[in-house]
């Protein structure tokens, strides 16, 4: 019987380690955003500073709590919690859809990068196809 009981052990702890690797990506990358966002909710003015933005009113303090803060935070939040491909992949498309924005605006605007600028770039691209690979898996 030890046999028997080591082997669907060994089994069971195969599917679980395969489940958390596929799953790892998507849980990662929505997790980031829902970080990001509280951020932006949380401490809007270092928020804003760490973009080089510049709310000099309560009202552009409230906007960055809600348009950068609570979108990403609720977007990130609702994927961990719903933990489905949908989910992945709407944080996936809502990250590359903020690092194209920023390829754009280099272009458009020629702002002067910064490492955050660049860190920036490098998460949003690189959680956006991380999670766009989890969803894209079958499960």
């Amino acid at each position: 019987m030890p046999a028997v009981d080591g082997a669907c052990g060994e089994g069971r702890r195969r599917i679980v380690s395969r489940s958390m690797r596929r799953l790892g990506l998507g849980r990662f990358s929505s997790a980031g955003l829902m970080l990001s966002g509280l951020m932006g909710v949380v401490s809007p003015e270092k928020f804003a500073d760490a973009l080089k933005l510049k709310p000099e009113t309560p009202r552009g303090l409230t906007e960055t709590r809600a348009g950068l803060g609570g979108g990403y935070a609720a977007l990130g939040a609702w994927a961990l919690v719903v933990d489905s491909r949908a989910a992945r992949a709407a944080v996936g498309v809502t990250w590359l859809g903020a690092g194209t924005a920023r390829v754009f605006g280099m272009q458009q605007d020629q702002p002067e990068p910064d490492a955050v600028f660049w860190l920036s770039l490098a998460m949003e691209f690189g959680l956006g196809l991380a999670s766009l690979a989890s969803a894209a898996k079958r499960g």
